[in-house]
């Protein structure tokens, strides 16, 4: 299998490898995106926009995240160097 996400090297989290980890970085952002509009257009106020913006935020950070770690390498703190 082909991991479609590398670790980073220094700290902690990934970057995409493949076209396949681009596509669903891609997917993420357009997801935020879409999702700031519709909720911007429905909404009165400042306010209203970002306690909207809460959960589905929180929804697409987590499919991100389960992707990553389903499809990327083991994450661990790295300090740079070789591993």
């Amino acid at each position: 299998m082909k991991l479609w996400f590398k670790a980073k090297q220094y700290g902690w989290g990934w970057y995409p490898a493949t076209w396949q980890g681009w596509l669903v970085t891609l997917a993420a952002v357009a997801g935020y995106v879409w999702t700031f509009r519709n909720i911007d257009q429905a909404s009165h106020s400042v306010s209203d926009t970002l306690i909207g913006m809460v959960v589905p935020f929180l929804i697409i950070t987590g499919l991100l995240l389960l992707v990553c770690f389903v499809m990327g390498e083991k994450p661990r703190w790295r300090w740079g160097g070789k591993d």
